[in-house]
């Protein structure tokens, strides 16, 4: 089995009608490798440290998945993001995608879809506020955008940044964070499989309050990370600003690589709250995904940079 296979089939997800009715739909429109359950979701996995994993991952609801939101662009209420993003125009939509590449280009939205066939990834998501959902996401590798736009020798860092539209998010009209919203990863981070750039999740396409029409997906890291509504891509030499780094630095790292060892200032972050459960369950390094990307960070103080 692949290191990222799930065995969740996706029968147990959704209804098996429901899914191969929208995996036909799905298909006519150009998204492709439904079979393809490629993520880290085993149940009794064991951590780096050889620490006993948290009880089997079980996918949460569509319900709770499209409800239960952090997008501080529309509110910071998670209750009300998704009656506030219900008329969010998502098309048209392009991606820009420059800085250090020798091949820049703005690609259509819906051009992606078709041209990377967005496979289903089933993923924990670990909230830094040490709640958590498991997600099976409709996306593809980061590493494949990258390749064709051929980053320069001198690209260590790809940085990303959402649409800035007040009128339709009226979040954006706080000043008390510096929008729009941005965040970056390493070289070697974006090149990693596990990262994706998804583009719908349960089968279908993205729903407004969940990013669309494209979002980052990095599941080893705090879900602040996983950008929504990206606009642009850009490579760069420099380590980019971030929206949390830079509004809150003594709390919020460049890396935001989730570790049950190392405490946010306010709050623990050994255990967490899966959404749906009533008792909380133990955090695993990197989300669980240790054997995957614990090697990007060998001989760094993950304390130091958190």
């Amino acid at each position: 089995m692949s290191p990222f296979q799930s065995n969740i089939p996706s029968s147990e997800i959704t209804p098996k009608e429901v899914f191969l009715s929208r995996r036909d739909v799905l298909k006519a429109a150009g998204f492709a490798g439904l079979g393809a359950l490629l993520a880290a979701c085993a149940p009794q996995a064991v951590s780096s440290s050889g620490a006993q994993a948290a009880p089997p991952d079980v996918p949460n609801s569509l319900e709770d998945i499209s409800n239960y939101n952090n997008y501080y662009e529309f509110t910071v209420d998670k209750a009300r993001v998704a009656p506030l993003a219900k008329d969010f125009t998502s098309r048209p939509w392009t991606v820009e995608v420059g800085g250090l590449v020798n091949n820049p280009k703005t690609y259509d939205v819906d051009e992606l879809i078709k041209k990377f066939q967005p496979e289903e990834r089933i993923y924990r998501l670990r909230c830094v506020e040490a709640w958590s959902m498991v997600i099976p996401w409709m996306g593809f590798p980061l590493a494949k955008l990258l390749a064709e736009v051929e980053p320069a020798s001198d690209a260590k860092y790809v940085a990303f940044e959402t649409i800035y539209d007040p009128d339709q998010m009226p979040g954006q009209k706080s000043p008390l964070f510096p929008w729009p919203y941005r965040e970056g990863l390493r070289m070697d981070e974006a090149m990693n499989d596990l990262a994706i750039l998804a583009t719908g999740l349960y089968g279908d396409l993205l729903p407004n309050q969940n990013g669309a029409p494209i979002r980052l997906v990095v599941p080893w890291k705090y879900g602040f990370k996983s950008i929504k509504g990206i606009v642009r891509i850009e490579l760069t030499n420099e380590e980019p600003a971030t929206l949390w780094s830079s509004a809150s630095p003594n709390e919020y790292g460049f890396y935001a690589n989730v570790n049950p060892n190392v405490s946010h200032p306010r709050w623990s972050q050994a255990s967490e709250r899966r959404i749906g459960e009533l008792t909380r369950r133990p955090t695993l390094m990197f989300n669980g995904y240790a054997e995957q990307v614990a090697h990007l960070y060998e001989g760094m103080d993950l304390a130091k940079n958190y």
